[in-house]
């Protein structure tokens, strides 16, 4: 059986080593480059099922690597893990906008890492599942096809946008989104987006789901993600 490629990006040789050391222990295929054009011609060439993208590197820095997979035909279905120092939250946002899955801050747990990996290769799998599926997640089952949520088995009272807002977040656990992210999931794109109108909506739904209110969590200077 055939393993899964990753592509890593760094222009550092000890991370690049780290990283291709614990990928290839987990059981991935692994290739390694240092720059964003060489990222660039191998995602194109050798076809990766996932980027480990630095942000800081020479030349086409990591956010634009980011952009250009995203916009390319070819490459646009590669999900991209991006690794940035820590308190970049401005890159953060920015990159998830232009269509990173996720993120994991310098200095890095490998085994963080293996598992950031692991789930978005996972939810790449689950990308097109069927919307109306019923979602079971901790103790909350979710019925799209009723708008209906119960919460060890008591049904909640949720507005229309709590509910899509909920139902958006539990499709992908542990996936971080942008507040843009969601009012356009939740609301459609055009609406008028403010970090208050996004949390206000948050607010309410913690509110109604009660204990388990807790698996919304906030990421600071970011956005929101479901608790896997």
């Amino acid at each position: 059986m055939a393993k899964t490629r990753v592509l890593v990006v760094d222009d550092e040789e000890t991370i690049r080593e780290l990283v291709e050391y614990n990928l290839s222990k987990a059981g991935y295929e692994v290739s390694c480059v240092g720059t964003g054009e060489a990222a660039l011609e191998k995602a194109r060439s050798w076809e990766p099922k996932l980027v480990v993208l630095d942000l800081m590197l020479p030349g086409v820095d990591g956010l634009d690597v980011c952009r250009i997979l995203k916009t390319d035909t070819r490459t646009a279905h590669i999900p991209v893990v991006m690794l940035t120092a820590k308190g970049d939250e401005a890159d953060i946002v920015v990159g998830l906008e232009l269509g990173a899955d996720d993120y994991v801050t310098k200095p890095f747990s490998p085994r963080v890492l293996m598992a950031r990996v692991k789930a978005v290769l996972r939810r790449g799998e689950m990308t097109g599942a069927d919307e109306d599926a019923v979602i079971r997640i901790h103790d909350i089952e979710i019925r799209p096809d009723r708008y209906e949520v119960r919460v060890d088995g008591k049904k909640l009272d949720l507005t229309r946008t709590e509910f899509r807002l909920l139902h958006f977040l539990t499709r992908r656990p542990g996936w971080v989104f942008t507040r843009n992210q969601i009012i356009d999931a939740v609301r459609g794109e055009g609406y008028p987006v403010t970090d208050r109108s996004v949390d206000v909506h948050v607010v309410g739904l913690r509110k109604k789901l009660g204990g388990a209110g807790s698996y919304v969590e906030t990421v600071r200077g970011v956005g929101y993600r479901f608790r896997e």
